[in-house]
C-alpha cells in the first residue's frame, strides 16, 4: 500500500510495477552500503595520489628516477579512480557483483602500484650507492619504513570502509599484508649487495602487516556487528521493515516482510510520544481491531496488529501492487466514465459490509482507493486507511475519542457535516465522499477547488456546485444525476445507502463496458510509465506524506 499526497503537494511519488517481488534485507543492503563506502574511500585514494602526483611533478621535477615510468603508472591509476568515481555517484544502479569488481581493481592497482615503488627502491642497488658509507643501515630501515607504511594504510582502509564479513577481509588483508614481506625477501635475493641491508627492516614490516591485520580485521568485524544491531532494531514482531513508504505526523508506512513467511506486506506505525494524547493510540487499536473484521474482497486485508516493546502501537495491511486513483487521474488523465464506475462500484461493495457493522470510513478520497492486481485480476478496487473510521451503534461502552469541535477527514473530499464539525456522521457522509471521487476521477478536478482550506470547507457546507465543462461534455445524462445527488448538502437528498447508488451506478446508460481485458490492457500498455526504482533505492526518492489528517477548530 502507497500513501500519497493530497493535490498539490511537492513531495515525490513512488509507484510500482504490478507483482514485483522482494528480497532479503540484510543481503540487499549491502550492495548500498559497499557502494557509498567505495566513494569515500576511492575519495580519498584520489586526494592522496593527486597531491603526491603534483608534489613530484612540480617540486621535484625531473630530479627523481624513473620519471616516466611513475608518471604512466600514477596517471593511469588517477584516471581509474576518476572513472569510478563517476561510476559512483552517478545513478546508475550498480549491482553487487560489478561493485566487488570496481573493489577489486580499486585495491588491486594500488596493490601493483606499492609493489612496483618498493621494487624500483633497491632492485638495482642505486638506493645503496647513494648512501653515505656507514649509514646504510638506518636509511634502508627508514625506506622499508616509508613502504610499509604506504601498505599499512592501505590495508586499513579496506578494512574499515569496505563491507565484508570477517573471513573475506582476513583473506583480502592477509594476502596484500603477505606482499610486501615476500617482495622485501625476493629482492634481498635478486641484489645481494643491498640483501643484508633490506633484511634489517623485515622485523619492523612484518609488526606493521600484523598490526594492520588486526586493525582491519577487527574492524571490519565490528561494523558488520553493528549493521546486524542495526538491522534486526528495523524489525517489529516477525516484521522486517525494508523502505519507508510515507511519513505522516503521527509515524510512518513502511514496507515490510515477514521474516519467516517472506511475504510483503505494509506496517504503519504509530509511535506514543507522536501520537499526543493517549487516547489516540486507543482508537487507532479499537478502530483496527474493528476493521481487522472487514472480509470484502476490496477492502484492504489486515494480517496482524499489536504494540512492540516500546508502546509503539502498529498493525500490518497486505501490500498492494498497483496505484492509486490520485496517481493514476495526476499521471494519466481523467478517466472514462465506465472505468471509474467500474471501480466505483468495488468502492460501493467494500463499504457496503463495513456499513452494515457500524464502521463509517469519513476518509474516502482518491488516494485512498487502490487500483492493483489480484490473482491475475486488473483494475481490482482496493478501500484504504480506515484511520479515521467511526463506530455508529458498537462498543457503547467504550471512551470517547474525538473532541467535540474537532473534525476529521480530508477537505477536498469533506462532506457537509464534516465540515461543519458536527458530530452525527452516518454512511451518507461517506457518499458525498464517493460523490467528490467520481467527479474527480471523471473531470481531473476537485469539486470545489479554493485557495485555503477554511474556504474549501464553506464552500463544501454552503455553496451550490457548478459542474465543470468536463463534467458536462464527458458524463452521461443519468450518471450525472448519480453523482450530483451524492453531492446534495442535506444527506437526506443522498442515496441513504452504497445499496441503492451501487444499483444507480449499475443501472446508468451509454457506457462502453469496463471488461477485464481492457483493464489489463490499460496496465500492460502503461507499465514502463508507473514504474521506477526498485526497493533498495535511496529512500529520499520515495517518501510520501501520509492522507490521514486532523485540523482542531479550537
Amino acid at each position: 500500500m502507497h500513501p500519497t499526497p493530497q493535490p498539490g503537494s511537492t513531495t515525490k511519488r513512488v509507484r510500482c510495477r504490478f507483482a514485483e517481488g522482494t528480497s532479503a534485507g540484510f543481503s540487499d543492503d549491502t550492495a548500498s552500503l559497499l557502494r557509498s563506502r567505495l566513494r569515500l574511500a576511492v575519495l580519498i585514494l584520489l586526494i592522496g595520489l593527486a597531491f603526491h602526483f603534483l608534489r613530484n611533478v612540480f617540486i621535484l621535477g625531473s630530479a627523481f628516477d624513473h620519471r616516466l615510468v611513475w608518471l604512466a603508472f600514477s596517471g593511469v591509476e588517477i584516471a581509474l579512480l576518476i572513472l569510478a568515481s563517476v561510476l559512483l555517484w552517478s545513478r546508475h544502479p550498480l549491482p553487487l557483483a560489478k561493485l566487488r569488481l570496481l573493489e577489486f581493481l580499486v585495491f588491486a592497482t594500488f596493490a601493483a602500484f606499492f609493489t612496483w615503488l618498493q621494487l624500483d627502491t633497491s632492485h638495482d642497488g642505486a638506493l645503496l650507492g647513494a648512501i653515505v658509507e656507514g649509514h646504510e643501515a638506518i636509511i634502508f630501515r627508514l625506506v622499508g619504513l616509508s613502504a610499509a607504511l604506504r601498505w599499512f594504510l592501505l590495508l586499513v582502509l579496506y578494512g574499515t570502509f569496505i563491507p565484508n564479513s570477517g573471513r573475506r577481509c582476513a583473506i583480502v588483508v592477509s594476502a596484500m599484508a603477505v606482499l610486501p614481506i615476500v617482495l622485501m625477501i625476493g629482492s634481498s635475493r635478486l641484489d645481494t649487495t643491498a640483501g643484508p641491508h633490506v633484511l634489517a627492516a623485515l622485523p619492523d614490516t612484518v609488526i606493521m602487516m600484523g598490526m594492520a591485520v588486526a586493525i582491519a580485521v577487527f574492524g571490519s568485524h565490528k561494523l558488520r556487528e553493528l549493521r546486524k544491531k542495526a538491522h534486526e532494531a528495523e524489525q517489529v514482531g516477525q516484521y522486517r521493515l525494508k523502505q519507508v513508504l510515507g511519513f505522516g505526523g503521527m509515524g510512518a508506512v513502511y514496507l515490510a516482510e515477514h521474516v519467516l513467511l517472506r511475504r510483503p506486506c505494509a506496517i504503519k506505525l504509530i509511535r506514543p510520544d507522536q501520537a499526543g494524547d493517549p487516547n489516540t493510540l486507543l482508537r487507532f487499536e479499537r478502530e483496527v481491531q474493528a476493521t481487522a473484521t472487514l472480509t470484502h474482497w476490496n477492502t484492504i486485508e489486515i494480517f496482524d496488529y499489536g504494540r512492540s516493546p516500546d508502546g509503539t502501537f502498529y498493525y500490518v495491511m497486505e501490500y498492494l501492487p498497483g496505484m492509486n486513483l490520485q496517481d493514476l487521474v495526476e499521471t494519466h488523465g481523467r478517466m472514462p466514465p465506465e472505468r471509474a464506475v467500474h471501480l466505483l462500484r468495488q468502492v460501493c461493495q467494500a463499504l457496503r459490509e463495513a456499513h452494515g457493522i457500524g464502521l463509517i470510513h469519513r476518509d474516502i478520497k482518491p488516494s485512498n482507493i487502490f487500483s492493483c492486481e489480484r490473482g491475475k485480476v486488473y483494475d481490482v478496487a482496493k478501500l484504504l486507511d480506515f484511520g479515521l473510521v467511526k463506530t455508529s451503534g458498537m462498543d457503547v461502552n467504550s471512551v470517547k475519542l474525538t473532541h467535540t469541535g474537532s473534525f476529521t477527514g480530508s477537505p477536498a473530499f469533506m462532506s457537509p457535516e464534516q465540515a461543519l464539525g458536527r458530530e452525527t456522521v452516518d454512511a451518507r457522509s461517506d457518499i458525498y465522499n464517493l460523490g467528490g471521487v467520481a467527479y474527480f476521477l471523471m473531470t481531473g478536478q476537485l469539486p470545489f477547488d479554493r485557495e485555503t482550506m477554511l474556504a474549501m470547507l464553506h464552500a463544501h457546507a454552503y455553496e451550490p456546485l457548478a459542474p465543470s465543462d468536463e463534467f458536462n461534455e464527458t458524463v452521461s445524462p443519468d450518471l450525472k444525476r448519480v453523482i450530483l445527488r451524492c453531492l446534495e448538502k442535506d444527506p437526506e437528498h443522498r442515496f441513504q445507502d452504497v445499496v441503492s447508488l451501487e444499483q444507480a451506478l449499475a443501472a446508468c446508460d451509454g457506457l462502453t463496458p469496463w471488461t477485464p481485458e481492457r483493464a489489463e490492457d490499460w496496465w500492460r500498455q502503461h507499465s514502463d510509465r508507473t514504474a521506477v526504482a526498485e526497493a533498495h533505492e535511496s529512500t529520499n526518492d520515495k517518501a510520501k506524506a501520509l492522507q490521514t489528517t486532523s485540523w482542531s477548530l479550537d
